[in-house]
């Protein structure tokens, strides 16, 4: 089942039951009025209006919770969906829900579909057994076929640049790939060593614990409220007093490496993150054998700009939507920021709050944070302009 609630009209609810179907996973539409389930098995997808409780069924469509791009105007839908062996894209007018076209792929096993920012081109890639990604017209013309080798496991992420210029191609030989959007030809890599070394411009924040120092040689505490904080300290997950803070390292410098196991499927490496700052002039990327590793590259020096190395593996990362600026998250009591300007790290105050995913409101004012359990809504603090801080500084002082 599926729940939905309005913010500005409390009294509004809505329910989705697909039966015996079942819901194996539930995204909004662009516009906000419609909601799209698939069902177990990948029976259907169908499309649920919150306005005239009409619903659209769309049969056989390919994956749950992956094969579905919205163009940039929320116009046009692509939905991946198979049938008699074959891979398909269905393009659907999202005024009308009606299908407008379908046209095959020349794929094995179909394992993404992606609209250019620009709305020109549709991106879709092969599972990881075949490396091949196929850049397409919206009519169905197979504009280009990229395949960087043959032998060996292939495609793991695909991201546009928000400017829509470059296509990021990550996969399981821990590179990274660019193609530029005139000729479709690569223009970069960008490997992902097991160490650092000189000469490099990349900036080096590595997590270190910071225990608080304080004099407490002074202070005179009665037992009951010595245990009181201590109790305090240990909920509020700040390990005993201590904190974490950034420390800049030096190339060379050796990073946390974790070897996949060669004898269980979809082994943990390659690049399982992958995504572009809102400017497009920085990407991020994960290589998951690497986990607790993130770099940051940037795509106008085509270089390595900063690597962050945390305690823990590196659950979730993203940017904000209106600058330069990336928040992530270890499933720990801690926030972790980067701007071109530096790193800091940001102590959550709530207790056994262990952040395991967050995500950016749209205007970039808000940052959601997810628990296990709870969330929480934390924003982002600008100082004040020198003029308005003189401002009200005389205007207490008139007070």
């Amino acid at each position: 089942m599926v729940q939905a609630w309005s913010l500005s009209q409390p009294d509004w609810t809505c329910k989705i039951d697909e039966g015996p179907a079942g819901i194996a996973y539930a995204r909004w539409s662009p516009d906000s009025r419609h909601i799209l389930t698939t069902s177990e098995f990948q029976l259907r997808l169908t499309v649920w209006s919150l306005v005239n409780t009409a619903c659209v069924h769309v049969q056989w469509p390919k994956h749950a919770s992956r094969g579905v791009s919205f163009t940039k105007d929320g116009k046009f839908a692509a939905i991946c969906t198979r049938r008699d062996c074959k891979d398909y894209v269905n393009l659907l007018s999202c005024h009308s829900w009606e299908i407008m076209s379908v046209f095959a792929v020349d794929m094995v096993d179909l394992a993404g579909v992606e609209w250019s920012p620009d709305d020109s081109a549709i991106v879709v890639w092969d599972s990881l057994l075949e490396y091949k990604v196929l850049i397409y017209s919206p009519d169905g013309r197979c504009l280009f076929k990229y395949v960087a080798y043959e032998s060996g496991l292939g495609v793991k992420n695909v991201a546009w640049s928000p400017c829509g210029q470059f296509l990021a191609v990550g996969s399981y030989d821990q590179v990274v790939r660019t193609l530029n959007h005139l000729t479709w030809k690569t223009f970069a890599e960008f490997t992902h060593a097991a160490s650092v070394r000189s000469p490099s411009n990349a900036a080096i924040f590595k997590e270190v614990d910071d225990p608080w120092q304080l004099d407490m040689s002074e202070l005179c505490l009665s037992e009951g409220f010595s245990c009181n904080m201590q109790g305090n300290g240990a909920e509020n997950g700040t390990e005993g007093g201590s904190r974490v803070k950034y420390a800049v390292m030096d190339a060379p410098i050796t990073l946390p490496l974790q070897k996949p196991a060669t004898d269980k499927p979809n082994p943990k490496q390659g690049i399982g993150m992958l995504s572009w700052s809102s400017d497009s002039h920085y990407f991020f990327t994960r290589n998951d054998n690497m986990p607790t590793t993130l770099w940051i590259w940037d795509i106008c020096r085509l270089e390595l700009a900063a690597v962050l190395v945390q305690k823990d593996p590196i659950r979730a990362a993203t940017w904000d939507p209106t600058c330069p600026r990336l928040v992530l998250c270890t499933e720990s009591p801690h926030l972790y920021m980067w701007t071109p300007s530096g790193a800091c790290c940001v102590n959550i105050p709530l207790p056994n709050f262990q952040v395991v995913d967050l995500k950016w409101s749209s205007d970039g004012s808000c940052l959601l944070l997810k628990d296990r359990d709870s969330f929480c809504c934390a924003a982002i603090v600008s100082p004040l302009p020198e003029e308005e801080a003189s401002q009200s500084d005389d205007s207490s002082e008139d007070e």
